[in-house]
C-alpha cells in the first residue's frame, strides 16, 4: 500500500499527466459545481458514491488508477469519482486529505466508509461490501 503525503519537489511536469485518471466509468472532478452535478445526480438515481481524491504527481495514485477505471466499469451501480488535490486544493482541504490517494464512500454525499492508500486488495473488499449491501436492501 502506498500512499503520498506531498508533492515531490521536480521540475519535470510533463511525464505526470502521462496517466489516465478518468478512463472507464471514472467521472473527473474539475469544479465544485461538478461536484455538486454528481453528487445530485447519484442521490436522484440512489447510487453510492466512490470519491478518489489523487494527485498526478502521485506514484500509489498512478498504480491504482487502472484498477480504479477496471472497477468503474465492473459495478456500474456505483458512481466513480475521481477529485484532482492540486487542482481543487481548497475543496480537497475540507475533506481533510491528509495523503493520496484518498477513496471516500458516500450514501446521499455523507460519509460511510475511507480508504487511505492504494491498497487494491481492500478497495475491492469495500466496494465489493458496499454492493453486497446495497443489494441486500433492495431485497
Amino acid at each position: 500500500m502506498g500512499v503520498c503525503l506531498g508533492r515531490p519537489q521536480t521540475d519535470d511536469d510533463d511525464s505526470e499527466k502521462n496517466v489516465e485518471f478518468a478512463g472507464g466509468n471514472v467521472h473527473l472532478i474539475a469544479t465544485k459545481e461538478s461536484w455538486d452535478q454528481k453528487m445530485a445526480e447519484a442521490s436522484r438515481d440512489g447510487k453510492i458514491v466512490i470519491a478518489n481524491f489523487s494527485a498526478t504527481w502521485c506514484g500509489p495514485c498512478k498504480m491504482v488508477a487502472p484498477f480504479y477505471c477496471e472497477l468503474s466499469e465492473k459495478y456500474p451501480s456505483l458512481m466513480f469519482l475521481v477529485v484532482d488535490v492540486e487542482e481543487l486544493t481548497e475543496f480537497s482541504a475540507s475533506w481533510d486529505i491528509k495523503a493520496t490517494p484518498t477513496f471516500f464512500f458516500l450514501k446521499d454525499g455523507q460519509q460511510v466508509d475511507k480508504l487511505v492508500g492504494a491498497n487494491k486488495p481492500e478497495l475491492q473488499k469495500k466496494i465489493t461490501a458496499i454492493v453486497d449491501s446495497t443489494t441486500e436492501c433492495q431485497k
